[in-house]
């Protein structure tokens, strides 16, 4: 299974830098997605079918009755009655494209003979319990949160053995980056329903200051060192440069050239933002084989961006080779005559995830002076005044160590936690959490 099957990033600038999600790319400011996601073309060997799901299901208020319809993918082309039933325990976008991006689970049913589910997460996708209305107030969001979600999983998990009369076949939960996480945390609160989870790229000590706050960016920048010494200077170096630039008289005017934007930038941070994410993506999804999960690339993306660094001649502006590299992220295909940087589309409905982000799904992060990327502190102050902006709702920094744990984990695991495998690709920048 893939070390980065979903790896939505947060990332909101200039108050409260960067904040990311273990599954895309948002901003809790008032620029838009940066980049457009890619999505399998192919037909899917999934049969489509939606599933009746209670909004709530712990309260017993009349509006927890409400009902929406969840959406779930199913293949039987292997299955035998009483053979073993693989779930996908859905993250944060449409499960289609996971679904289109996990072929290890494919590739594993014929020799288990195992039947294939994939689950959508409630509020993403066409899983919406309130149609185009879903993500509009916390009125609606408060029903979004990872313990509403491992409920629908059960129950749809019970529902569908009671319906194919094979109540004895044993149940494994597979899942990617957050749906790594929700794979493992179901083994532990329904033990009862799954024999086992696979949690690839789970970063479950990603909260509550269990791990350095560093090191998701310690991680990347060590990627790059790897590949070049070289290249991990010139996109240090690279900040200043930008800086430079903007600072310059018509110095936006002079970034939209250089930056080939398709309208003229408002802000530096676009370009900083845009930079920073092709770099951030690129370590996220470093695969040994060319894929199209976030964007398409060859394999080895980070080496192939510091080739294109090192290549350039001696003397060369560092923020040229920067935006060269960056573009291998952001246009492999070579089709982009310009970039969108402000004004982007949301293709997999991933903006639930800042509500998570701004709840339960709490994720403190800062950059060093050792790093690669620019450098900044966590500010959980800031974080938490753009949440009540834009939510009316505090962050609950503590809450996933107190549902799920994660203190002491080692402990508890050996204790209460069988049958879990953590997977992890260690130049994944999730790794040095999970």
């Amino acid at each position: 299974m893939s070390a980065c099957l979903c790896l939505v990033f947060l990332f909101f600038s200039i108050v409260a830098e960067a904040t990311y999600s273990p599954g895309g790319f948002h901003h809790l400011s008032s620029l838009r997605l940066k980049k457009k996601v890619s999505k399998s073309k192919h037909e899917l060997p999934f049969e489509t079918r939606y599933f009746p799901q209670n909004l709530d299901h712990f309260s017993f208020t009349p509006d927890s009755y409400k009902v929406f319809h969840q959406k779930y993918l199913i293949n039987n082309r292997f299955w035998r009655k009483g053979g073993p039933i693989f779930v996908y325990t859905g993250n944060e976008g449409d499960i289609d494209w996971f679904a289109s991006n996990t072929g290890f689970m494919l590739d594993i049913a014929p020799k288990f003979r195992a039947l294939l589910v994939f689950i959508e997460h409630r509020f993403y996708g066409e899983s919406t319990p309130f149609g185009k209305k879903s993500h509009k107030s916390a009125e609606t969001l408060g029903y979004l949160n990872s313990q509403q979600a491992l409920a629908d999983y059960a129950i749809l998990i019970r529902s569908l053995k009671q319906n194919l009369s094979s109540e004895a076949s044993p149940v494994v939960v597979f899942g990617g980056s957050y749906g790594g996480m929700l794979a493992a945390w179901f083994r532990l609160k329904y033990p009862h329903i799954t024999i086992g989870a696979l949690a690839s790229s789970a970063p479950i000590l990603h909260f509550d200051n269990i791990v350095p706050l560093t090191s998701f960016y310690d991680a990347i920048s060590q990627d790059f060192k790897d590949a070049s010494i070289n290249c991990f200077k010139v996109i240090k170096r690279s900040w200043e440069e930008l800086e430079a630039v903007s600072t310059m008289k018509n110095g936006l005017q002079e970034l939209s050239k250089k930056f080939r934007t398709c309208k003229g930038l408002h802000s530096q941070y676009s370009a900083r933002d845009w930079l920073s994410g092709a770099f951030v993506y690129t370590a996220m999804v470093n695969y040994p084989t060319a894929a199209n999960f976030m964007a398409p690339l060859p394999g080895y993306p980070v080496e192939q961006m510091c080739k294109i660094i090192d290549g350039f001649p001696r003397g060369s502006s560092n923020l040229d080779r920067a935006f060269a590299a960056a573009s291998l992220y952001y246009n492999y295909s070579g089709s982009e005559k310009c970039f969108e940087m402000e004004q982007q589309t949301d293709d997999h409905g991933l903006d639930g995830w800042q509500y998570q982000a701004c709840t339960e799904m709490v994720m403190p992060m800062s950059c060093s002076n050792q790093s690669m990327l620019p450098p900044y502190e966590n500010d959980s102050e800031a974080f938490q005044e753009q949440c009540m902006t834009r939510y009316g709702v505090k962050p609950r920094p503590h809450w996933i160590t107190t549902e799920f744990g994660g203190m002491r984990i080692e402990t508890v695991l050996k204790r209460f936690g069988s049958n879990i495998i953590f997977s992890n690709g260690m130049q994944d920048p999730w790794s040095r959490g999970g």
